[in-house]
């Protein structure tokens, strides 16, 4: 029998899923649920008011008759930056240290909130609500002020990863508009120093704003903050755009997904529900800004008046699991890469995580006995698998801390949202994700292709039902929790990061003649591993063809991608009409075949 977590009648009755389920007359989770995807204006409005999300003017009442083009909030003007900022000011908001350095940092809300206004008088003196700004910065207690400052000040904040290459950035900013990069000079990572300051220079975009020594024509940090006096937040609109993040297509320029001010609600609302975030507790996620999870950190932890824990350096090391130890985490997010990577290295042996109340494992299928493994390091403590998107704000499928938990199994689909399985037209219980929209969080436009195309023409529409294209495949387990089975189109996901086939192949071509990409996840479940179908220029030896590949796609994409395999072929299978058939790939490499 596969190891199972019972949660004990105090995790029940202390939860916040228990609080709801009492202010509703609801008996059972599973009622909850029915209730919250069958009266969603209802279950929408009482979130809204448990996070005490403030409005400068009220909403009106929802219209959800058009799926696609609900709107929730109408009527309503806020800036979502004021409900981060509801917790006694003296509470600790982000705790942070940075690699090689033994003093934690510490910042109260009342620092944030003036490190933030300092941020949005420098952003208003400069620019116009509604210009992009973008940020290549790892998160820090700067960077956090710097994204709440621009949406503070009526701005949109564009999330760039900072360890993609000067060509990824340069692309990033000319599809998002940005009118500056802010970044930081550098930082240690992994024992080595790394300078996104250089890349940003690299990528021959205008004006920078850098943490540390600015060259002639940018803008050092000091100089450019405001005065030290509280700024009035900018009134804006519901839907108004605050953050630009990426998510790879099948091919060619990333998804640029735009989150508006109604998006952090569906953060919040996860975190709250199936995190069960409280206020006081301490949240950890190594991440970044140019990741959903990044925005997602900042919105889970403050709205819900709680921490940030935030280490500046590789989360690999021992020293980042001293520093879960030492910060007293309570809800720690891992990839399961980095799961696997602490298993292998003994890194968290004979560490104190006992703070630990859960877990959270997002961004790649895991392993259930690398999840055992993490249970154990806080004396048994659940797993909460999560898995959505960007373009969702959230997660559509989840576990909980009211139900038993199995590692690596989902057990329930997120309140407020549901999905289907799809075997061609009909629904089965393994097949593709389709999402039953609408929901707080779900997308409704792109700033660089056709919303409607890419997540709803041609989805099926069993019993009437108006589905949106997802791209994920699991299957519904016998017990009734879900397993996913990784993506069904032509992306994946390498370090719990999105990124789409045509990117890694376009990286590759300077080193082979042809290439083919495709994810495959290992027979006993975990991350996938980048396989490589490539048409060699010259004869060379795979080792030497393997070192070539990964070191274009270090250069070109992102260092944190790793080759698993390489293989040659003579020739890449083609559809008539040319296109490579990776999904035939695909399949050859499956060890599930």
């Amino acid at each position: 029998m596969p190891y199972v977590w019972q949660p004990s009648e105090a995790d029940i009755r202390s939860s916040n899923l228990h609080a709801l389920m009492q202010e509703r007359g609801l008996s059972s989770y599973e009622e909850l649920w029915k209730w919250s995807v069958s009266s969603r204006k209802e279950f929408w409005s009482a979130m809204v008011a448990r996070l005490d999300i403030h409005f400068l003017k009220k909403p009106g009442k929802a219209d959800l008759r058009d799926p696609e083009h609900p709107v929730w909030f109408p009527g309503a003007r806020l800036n979502i930056v004021e409900s981060c900022f509801q917790a006694p000011e003296d509470a600790m908001a982000v705790r942070w240290r940075a690699e090689g350095e033994s003093p934690m940092r510490e910042m109260s809300y009342r620092a944030l909130s003036g490190l933030t206004d300092q941020v949005a008088q420098g952003i208003s003196s400069a620019y116009k609500p509604g210009d992009a700004l973008a940020i290549v910065m790892p998160l820090s207690p700067e960077s956090i002020a710097l994204y709440l400052g621009i949406i503070k000040a009526g701005c949109a904040a564009v999330g760039i990863a900072d360890s993609f290459s000067s060509k990824e950035i340069a692309r990033r900013v000319a599809i998002s508009g940005a009118k500056a990069v802010f970044t930081i000079e550098r930082y240690r990572y992994g024992g080595r120093e790394l300078s996104p300051y250089e890349r940003v220079r690299a990528a021959a975009h205008g004006k920078a704003v850098v943490l540390g020594k600015a060259q002639a024509g940018d803008t050092a940090w000091e100089d450019f903050l405001g005065p030290e006096k509280p700024f009035r937040a900018v009134s804006r609109d519901a839907e108004d755009t605050t953050t630009v993040l990426f998510s790879s297509g099948t091919t060619g320029d990333p998804k640029a997904i735009p989150w508006t001010h109604s998006t952090p609600m569906k953060c919040a609302s996860d975190a709250h529900l199936h995190h069960d975030i409280h206020p006081g507790g301490r949240l950890c996620w190594p991440t970044s800004l140019g990741w959903m999870m990044g925005p997602w950190l900042i919105y889970a932890s403050l709205i819900n008046r709680a921490s940030i824990c935030l280490y500046q350096g590789s989360p690999t090391s021992r020293e980042f699991c001293e520093f879960v130890q030492d910060a007293n985490v309570t809800m720690l997010g891992v990839v399961p890469t980095l799961v696997k990577a602490w298993r292998a290295s003994r890194a968290a042996e004979g560490l104190d995580w006992s703070s630990i109340r859960a877990f959270s494992s997002t961004g790649e299928c895991s392993n259930a006995e690398d999840m055992e493994w993490l249970m154990q390091r806080a004396g048994g403590r659940p797993v909460i698998e999560y898995c959505g998107g960007t373009e969702l704000g959230g997660g559509y499928v989840t576990s909980t801390v009211v139900q038993q938990n199995y590692p690596s199994q989902f057990s329930t689909p997120a309140l407020g949202l549901d999905f289907a399985l799809l075997d061609g037209d009909r629904e089965a219980d393994s097949g593709e994700v389709f999402l039953i929209p609408p929901s707080v969080g779900l997308s409704q436009r792109l700033l660089n292709k056709d919303h409607h195309e890419v997540y709803y023409a041609g989805c099926p529409s069993p019993d009437g039902k108006v589905l949106r294209r997802h791209g994920d495949a699991a299957r519904r387990l016998p017990n009734g929790y879900y397993q996913l089975l990784g993506r069904i189109d032509d992306t994946m996901k390498l370090s719990g990061i999105k990124v789409s086939s045509a990117d890694v192949e376009r990286a590759c071509l300077g080193a082979v003649k042809e290439c083919a990409a495709v994810g495959v996840p290992p027979a006993d479940g975990g991350p996938e591993r980048l396989v490589l179908y490539v048409v060699p220029l010259r004869e060379t030896s795979p080792a030497k063809l393997k070192e070539a590949l990964q070191q274009a796609i270090r250069e070109e994409l992102s260092p944190l991608f790793r080759v698993g395999e390489v293989r040659v072929v003579d020739a890449l299978p083609r559809t008539a009409s040319g296109k490579v058939m990776r999904r035939e790939l695909r399949q050859q490499s499956s060890p599930r075949r």
